[in-house]
C-alpha cells in the first residue's frame, strides 16, 4: 500500500489524517499528553536505576557469610562443642585487645 510512497509522503498523510479526526485544537493536546507520558517514563526509568543501584551497593556493603564446607552429618556433638570453644576462647582475646588498646 505504501510501498511506492516517500517517508517524507507518509509523515504528510499521517499529519493530514489526524488533522481531519481530531481537529486543529486537538492536536497540541495530544502531543503535550505525549511529552508528558515520555517524562514520565523517563522518570520511572531513572527512579528504577537509582533503587537497583542502591540494592546492588547494599548487597555489596553487606559482609560476606563463609559457609562451613564440612557436611553437618558428619559432625559429632564433641567436634562442635570442641569448635565452639575455639571460638569462645578467641572472643575473649579479642576483647582483651580491645581493652589494652582502648
Amino acid at each position: 500500500m505504501f510501498g511506492n510512497l516517500a517517508p517524507t509522503d507518509i509523515l504528510i498523510i499521517l499529519i493530514v489524517a489526524a488533522l481531519v479526526f481530531f481537529g486543529a485544537s486537538k492536536i497540541p493536546e495530544i502531543f503535550r499528553n505525549m511529552g508528558k507520558a515520555v517524562g514520565e517514563f523517563k522518570k520511572g526509568r531513572i527512579e528504577s536505576e537509582m533503587e537497583i543501584n542502591q540494592m546492588q551497593q547494599a548487597v555489596q556493603s553487606q559482609p560476606q557469610i563463609q559457609q562451613n564446607t564440612q557436611p553437618t552429618q558428619n559432625v559429632s556433638a564433641s567436634d562442635l562443642e570442641k569448635q565452639i570453644k575455639q571460638l569462645q576462647d578467641q572472643l575473649e582475646q579479642l576483647k582483651k585487645q580491645q581493652t589494652s588498646q582502648s
